[in-house]
């Protein structure tokens, strides 16, 4: 039997799957940007609301994802976990060297901690945005969660570092053995072309604060 708390559990998931908060995965399926917010899941008098059928049909398409991607989420929904502190530093110091070990993962001194919960990822950890170049999809002060474990996809949104030592947050246009394409949330900003061999390491975006 389904419960309401799983297929609200999934709704979350799937944002979070494709970096995005419940309000904009519901924007970027076309529909209003509160359908999914959490006052929307209960009435006044306690009668729990449900998303309808056409709403998740539509996040599916918008995120490319199968029914059955939505199903395995929603039997994990009444799964606990607790949460656990995870490494943040802001996005500038990202591109320093001491942050990051040879494979990616977060290492040595400097990093604060911010609680998060549900992560399977014993590596993932969070960037603090600054500035203006990755409007309107990250402001300035943003925090966005990476899983150097989770695998990366044509669409998703990434943090790359560059042998030169540049950290930037884009969406990956295109891959392949020998090039990777990445493509800016500004349209102020060029997009960006790199030959395999000058990336340090690409981990993909599973949650933003927005």
């Amino acid at each position: 039997m389904l419960t309401h708390s799983q297929i609200w559990h999934a709704i979350d998931a799937l944002a979070a799957r494709h970096g995005l908060s419940a309000s904009g995965l519901a924007k970027a399926a076309g529909l209003d940007p509160t359908t999914f917010n959490k006052s929307k899941r209960g009435g006044a008098n306690g009668k729990l609301r449900w998303p309808s059928t056409e709403s998740v049909s539509k996040v599916l398409a918008a995120t490319g994802e199968s029914l059955d991607d939505f199903v395995s989420l929603v039997g994990k929904g009444e799964r606990r976990s607790y949460s656990r502190a995870v490494p943040l530093i802001g996005m500038a110091q990202a591109g320093h060297s001491g942050y990051f070990d040879d494979a990616g993962f977060p290492s040595g001194h400097g990093w604060d901690e911010i609680p998060f919960p549900e992560l399977s990822d014993e590596h993932a950890y969070a960037l603090e945005i600054t500035g203006e170049s990755m409007l309107p999809v990250y402001r300035d002060g943003d925090r966005i969660i990476l899983s150097p474990a989770a695998s990366v996809r044509r669409g998703d949104r990434v943090v790359v570092k560059t042998a030169q030592g540049e950290v930037m947050a884009k969406q990956l246009a295109r891959q392949t053995a020998q090039r990777i394409e990445l493509k800016s949330f500004n349209p102020a900003f060029e997009s960006r072309d790199f030959a395999t061999s000058e990336i340090v390491f690409m981990h993909r975006i599973i949650w933003a604060s927005q």
